[in-house]
């Protein structure tokens, strides 16, 4: 059930030859060169609809960029001071465990 099962490579019947290639020479004759008498016109590229701010569009796309600037603001300034009261309070235990140490080697 769980083993995979493997296809079978077929093997070939009779003796297998590859095809013959045959080379015939060709002659080159020089063709005389086209004029060109009507001048050639570069495709145009396709036209893109163009964009059109109104008033309304504006004020929304300056609405939302604000509103991303405060929420990215807002998550930074977070963390930072996550950072910080983690920092302090790090260095209140290290000040806390140096004093209990200190004193505890001033009684022996």
């Amino acid at each position: 059930m769980f083993r995979p099962k493997l296809p079978t490579m077929p093997q070939p019947t009779g003796q297998v030859t590859p095809p013959a290639v045959v080379i015939e020479p060709t002659t080159i004759t020089p063709g005389t060169p086209a004029s060109s008498s009507a001048p050639v016109i570069p495709a145009s590229a396709p036209s893109r609809p163009t964009v059109q701010l109104t008033p309304g569009t504006a004020l929304a796309l300056v609405g939302g960029g604000t509103a991303v600037v405060l929420v990215v603001g807002a998550v930074l300034v977070s963390m930072l001071l996550a950072v910080a009261l983690t920092a302090a309070s790090v260095a209140v235990c290290a000040v806390v465990l140096r004093s209990v140490l200190a004193s505890g080697a001033k009684r022996r």
